[in-house]
């Protein structure tokens, strides 16, 4: 992510969530050394995005969204290999993320990637007071852990292949 995509991030932001972040929060971010933020694109148009922080062992999934008229496509989940990449890269050895206790979808898109539910955060969001589900995988970088990163990786692999086809 680049500051000349945050016109476009944050157009997507507003359109998934009812308490989007500013533009200078992600402005802020993407100067973070200890942020990585990543834009998904289609041609020129950007359709996602996702950050985490890596600090020690330990990268926390910041945020993640796709435009919804994109969502179904595995743009999310590629976005999310990638931050898992990015962190693996960076000797990470857990990683962690706050979801809403309604967001099933993505919640089950974690567990695909062996994030676990460990806690609540009660009323966690303040724009609904809904709780957040605290969601972490640990010791990725255990041969277990790569072998299922490279699954799910071939597995969009072939969904983008079955897609072409098409």
């Amino acid at each position: 992510m680049r500051e000349r995509d945050l016109d476009a991030v944050t157009v997507i932001d507003k359109r998934c969530y009812t308490t989007p972040w500013r533009y200078n929060a992600y402005l802020t971010e993407i100067s973070n050394r200890s942020a990585n933020y990543y834009v998904a694109r289609e041609g020129d148009k950007i359709v996602g995005y996702g950050g985490q922080w890596i600090v020690m062992d330990e990268a926390h999934i910041t945020t993640l969204a796709v435009d919804p008229a994109r969502q179904g496509r595995k743009i999310g989940e590629r976005l999310l290999l990638a931050l898992i990449e990015e962190a693996l890269c960076q000797r990470a050895n857990h990683l962690k993320l706050e979801v809403r206790e309604s967001n099933r979808i993505a919640q089950n898109l974690y567990r695909k990637y062996g994030f676990e539910a460990m806690a609540m955060r009660k009323h966690y969001y303040i724009d609904t007071g809904e709780s957040a589900v605290v969601m972490w995988a640990n010791d990725i970088r255990r041969p277990e852990y790569r072998a299922l990163l490279e699954e799910r990786r071939q597995a969009i692999e072939r969904h983008y292949q079955q897609e072409e086809r098409y």
